[in-house]
C-alpha cells in the first residue's frame, strides 16, 4: 500500500499538549504544518504553538473525534488514553501509532506479556491482581520492584521490596487492580533506542543513548553511550524488531539494561518522543521531533547518524523551590543551552526542562552539563 506525502499547510492533531506535544508541535510548525492540540490542562505547554486547543479529558471520546476532524494525522505525546478515544480519533484520521499498538503499550503487565509471548528478551517478572499473589510473587523472584500496571512512571507508583510480606504490603499500599512484580537485576547500564517507522515499514533507529535515573527518574543522558559495536548493532536491531511486530507509525522509545554479564534486557516502551532522546536536537542531524512529523506524513525519514556527541540533564521543580533559576552561570558553560516548557507551576519532581550540551566526546558533553546544573544548584 502506498502512502501519499502530507504536504505543508496540512494540519497535524496531538493528543497531548504537555513538553513533547510543545517540542513537537514546534518541529512541524517549522516544516509548514499546522497544530491542534487536545489536553486536559487549559494552560498546557503547547498551547502558545497551536492554532487551536480542545480542554477536555482523555476520556472524552467526542473531543478526540473533534481533534481528529480536519486533520491529515493524529499523533500522541502521552500513552495513558482510553482507548474509546483512540479509537473516536482514529475513526476520523489516521492515529499514529496505530490503536492496537498504543494499547499493547499502555498497560504494564500486557506490555511485559506481549513481549514475552513474542520472544523479545525480559527480566524475570510476574503480573498480580491480589496481596497473596504479590506476596507470592516476591518469595518465588526474591528483592524486586512491585510497580502499578497503569500508570507508574517517573518513579511514581512504584515500591522497592525485599520479603513477601513487603510484596503484600506494596500491593495493598498501591490500591490498584492489577501490578507488575520485577525481580531485582544486577544492571551494568541503562541504555534506549529511539525507533522512527513510517506506515510502508520504513525504519531507522537512532544509536543507543546511555542514562542514569535517580529515584526512578531520568537525571542524564548521553549519546554515543559508548556501549561497544557489538551491543549497539543487538540494541538497535532488537528495537527495530519490536517496532516491526507492533506496526508502529510514529515513535517508539525502547528502554533496555545492560547486565553486568553482558546480557541485554528490554525494561520498558514509549509510543512518543522520549526524555532519552531530547539531546537528538544536538547530537544527530534529524531530532526526535522533526523525525515523528517526517514519519506520520509519509516523508522520507532523516539521517540518524551522530554529527556530534551531545548530553541533556533535566531540570525538575524542585530547582524552582526558592523562586526562578538564576541560568546566567549555567549558559556560561561552553555549548550549553536552556529549554523550558514552559509550565506554569514548578513542582517537586515535576519535569519544568533540561540542559543540553555537546562536546568533542560524550566524555565532554555529559560533564557540560553536570558542570552547568551544579551551578544552578551552588
Amino acid at each position: 500500500m502506498t502512502h501519499a506525502p502530507v504536504p505543508p499547510g496540512a494540519t497535524i492533531g496531538f493528543l497531548g499538549g504537555g513538553q513533547l506535544g510543545r517540542m513537537t508541535a514546534m518541529a512541524a510548525r517549522t516544516m509548514g504544518y499546522d497544530v491542534r492540540i487536545l489536553d486536559p490542562e487549559p494552560d498546557c505547554p503547547a498551547r502558545p504553538v497551536a492554532s487551536a486547543v480542545i480542554t477536555a479529558p482523555w476520556a472524552d471520546a467526542k473531543a478526540a473525534a473533534e481533534l481528529a476532524t480536519g486533520c491529515a494525522a493524529v499523533t500522541l505525546e502521552i500513552e495513558q488514553i482510553p482507548r474509546p478515544s483512540l479509537e473516536a480519533a482514529a475513526a476520523v484520521a489516521p492515529l499514529c501509532p496505530g490503536v492496537e499498538a498504543v494499547y499493547v503499550i499502555q498497560e504494564r503487565a500486557r506490555q511485559k506479556e506481549w513481549l514475552a509471548t513474542n520472544g523479545f528478551p525480559l527480566g524475570p517478572f510476574r503480573t498480580v491482581r491480589h496481596a497473596a499473589t504479590a506476596a507470592d510473587a516476591v518469595a518465588a523472584l526474591g528483592p524486586a520492584i512491585v510497580k502499578s500496571a497503569m500508570g507508574g512512571y517517573d518513579g511514581r507508583g512504584q515500591v522497592r521490596v525485599r520479603t513477601a510480606d513487603e510484596g503484600r504490603a506494596a500491593f495493598e499500599s498501591l490500591r490498584v487492580p492489577t501490578c507488575v512484580v520485577e525481580a531485582f537485576l544486577d544492571i551494568a547500564t541503562e541504555v534506549s533506542v529511539l525507533v522512527a517507522r513510517r506506515a510502508d515499514g520504513t525504519a531507522v533507529a537512532y544509536p543507543t543513548s546511555r542514562n542514569f535515573h535517580t529515584d526512578g527518574v531520568l537525571t542524564w543522558a548521553v549519546t554515543p553511550s559508548g556501549v561497544g559495536a557489538a551491543r549497539e548493532s543487538e540494541a538497535r536491531a532488537l528495537a527495530l524488531g519490536i517496532a516491526q511486530k507492533l506496526g508502529i507509525v510514529g515513535l517508539l522509545a525502547v528502554e533496555m539494561f545492560i547486565l553486568t554479564d553482558g546480557t541485554l534486557l528490554v525494561n520498558e516502551l514509549a509510543p512518543r518522543p522520549h526524555n532519552t532522546y531530547h539531546h537528538s536536537e544536538r547530537a544527530h542531524p534529524t531530532s526526535q521531533f522533526e523525525q515523528l512529523v517526517r514519519a506520520i506524513c509519509h516523508l522520507p525519514l532523516g539521517a540518524v547518524d551522530v554529527v556530534r556527541p551531545a548530553a541533556i540533564h533535566n531540570l525538575l521543580g524542585d530547582l524552582w523551590s526558592g523562586g526562578a533559576p538564576d541560568f546566567t552561570a549555567a549558559l556560561a558553560v561552553p555549548g550549553v543551552r536552556v529549554h523550558l516548557y514552559g509550565k506554569k507551576a514548578a513542582r517537586p519532581g515535576r519535569k519544568m526542562g533540561h540542559l543540553s550540551a555537546d562536546g568533542a566526546t560524550p566524555e565532554e558533553a555529559l560533564q557540560r552539563v553536570r558542570t552547568a546544573y551544579d551551578a544552578l544548584t551552588a
